[in-house]
């Protein structure tokens, strides 16, 4: 792949011994960064991109669902493996079951909100204990030659804001990055990301810090580095039907201008290329099912694209489905567009 921008290597540009092209990371998101959306924001310019959450639990039996999210693409590279859980030992053997797969990264969930993740003491609920954190970092750490990295939350909700204490916590037991998501357990995704309190932890830690939050462009990308200081940005909801965010990150970084948008027939290309990826990796049903959410995704703001979701959601096999999809960009071309 061609690097998009020429600025040098430095030390904020590495985690641990992991070198990376640009600060500009794609966030681990269950049910969207599969194999194909990886791929695609990678292609994109993403530096590195992070998989969906998998379960210690299910690294260490080795489960038939956990090993289907484990795929994975040299195109791709470089990986981080989101995993998540909160006994210290199985989190350690999960570290183990993946070295041998082609991941640069092990990444530790302690931020996800979700009530079926945090009732199990799991995901952002880990902020409440940072004593077993610590022990889950350590377990992790000790058992993998991957670079380890935690995301976190600011803390469980307003009255407990510990982002800062849990980096360090982190930092002290060989994590060798922390992101950090500017919200609260509580907040979910509403609200304003408090990219000051990103600051407070990079002012912290001596390690690479990564901000979270409320990144919809490129032009965000880059006041979130100068505003929080952090190393590295990670792009989450902002790259839900737009790729091509990276591109846009890119071209600023390297002191250019912003990239044009893509226009209605691009993204709908991109739609297409998506699905056909999504057949290839899952099969009909599963790539119907899920490129409905991603068809939305893309299609935003087009003019028509309400009418084309109402009939997408009702394509029953990838014909239909590919077949609106591809009648749709013929009319966009048509027009120009």
């Amino acid at each position: 792949m061609k690097k998009p921008c020429e600025r040098p290597l430095g030390p904020r540009l590495r985690i641990g011994g992991l070198a990376l092209e640009s600060p500009f990371l794609l966030a681990p998101m269950a049910g969207v960064s599969d194999a194909p959306f990886r791929r695609l924001c990678r292609e994109q310019g993403a530096a590195a991109v992070f998989s969906e959450m998998l379960s210690g639990k299910g690294l260490w039996h080795g489960g038939r669902n956990t090993e289907a999210l484990l795929s994975s693409y040299d195109d791709e590279r470089p990986l981080g493996y989101q995993i998540f859980g909160r006994e210290p030992e199985i989190m350690g053997l999960a570290a183990e079951k993946l070295e041998g797969r082609g991941n640069a990264l092990i990444d530790i969930n302690m931020g996800c909100p979700v009530p079926k993740v945090v009732k199990n003491g799991e995901g952002s609920a880990l902020m409440r204990e940072p004593r077993l954190a610590g022990r889950i970092v350590e377990a992790v750490a000790s058992r993998t030659a991957k670079p380890v990295t935690v995301k976190m939350r600011l803390g469980w909700d307003g009255g407990s804001v510990n982002a800062v204490e849990l980096a360090r916590v982190a930092e002290a037991a060989g994590a060798a990055a922390v992101a950090v998501h500017g919200r609260t357990r509580e907040q979910y995704y509403s609200g304003d990301s408090d990219w000051n309190a990103i600051r407070l932890v990079k002012d912290a830690v001596s390690i690479p810090v990564i901000g979270n939050g409320d990144v919809r462009s490129g032009a965000d990308a880059m006041r979130m580095l100068a505003e929080t200081g952090c190393d590295f940005v990670m792009i989450a909801r902002g790259a839900l039907g737009n790729p091509w965010i990276f591109r846009e990150a890119l071209a600023l970084y390297g002191g250019g201008e912003a990239s044009a948008a893509p226009r209605p027939a691009e993204r709908i290309d991109m739609a297409i290329r998506h699905f056909a990826m999504l057949l290839a990796e899952k099969g009909e049903r599963a790539a119907v099912n899920e490129m409905r959410k991603h068809a939305a995704w893309y299609l935003k703001g087009i003019d028509g694209s309400s009418a084309l979701r109402r009939r997408l959601n009702e394509a029953m096999d990838a014909a239909a489905f590919g077949g609106e999809l591809e009648r749709f960009r013929d009319g966009q071309e048509c027009h120009g567009r």
